[in-house]
């Protein structure tokens, strides 16, 4: 039996088609509102007048700044200009995938003596740290550490 091709089947077909599309695109929609980690700053042209100053003040203090996972453990080293550790105060840090919040980790740093460690269980994949600290100055200090781990 030989099935003919009508208008009803060919406009199935369209609005089937478009289902799809429109299914999937409110879909994706959904996921990318909802994993959206949120706002960086309330308002960005209030931080945009302070960021010279901010950054002024931060570049004074001549640090320089890593970090490294190895063995379950957070390394932040912060060294200064004559490459003596520092020992900041950690206002606030946050380790997390840039992508969404669900990983994210608040570690808890313990001074060594030469760097800040705090235990974390993390897997391999691009790891952004979110560093707020303070100098002994009263000096604040942000950064954005992006890290790679790889697999052991």
């Amino acid at each position: 039996m030989k099935r003919t091709l009508t208008g009803w089947h060919v406009f199935a077909m369209f609005v089937g088609a478009f289902t799809v599309i429109i299914g999937v695109n409110l879909t994706l929609a959904f996921q990318a509102v909802t994993t959206f980690p949120g706002l960086v700053t309330k308002n960005s042209y209030v931080s945009s007048q302070e960021f010279d100053a901010d950054r002024t003040a931060q570049d004074g203090l001549g640090w320089d700044v890593g970090a490294k996972v190895k063995g379950g453990m957070l390394h932040l080293i912060i060294t200064d200009a004559a490459g003596t550790p520092v020992q900041p105060t950690v206002v606030s840090a946050t380790l997390g995938r840039a992508t969404h919040v669900a990983d994210d980790v608040n570690p808890a740093f313990s001074w060594t003596g030469a760097d800040l460690t705090a235990p974390v269980s993390v897997s391999p994949g691009y790891w952004t740290l979110w560093l707020n600290l303070e100098a002994e100055d009263g000096t604040p200090f942000r950064r954005r550490i992006p890290m790679q781990i790889k697999a052991p």
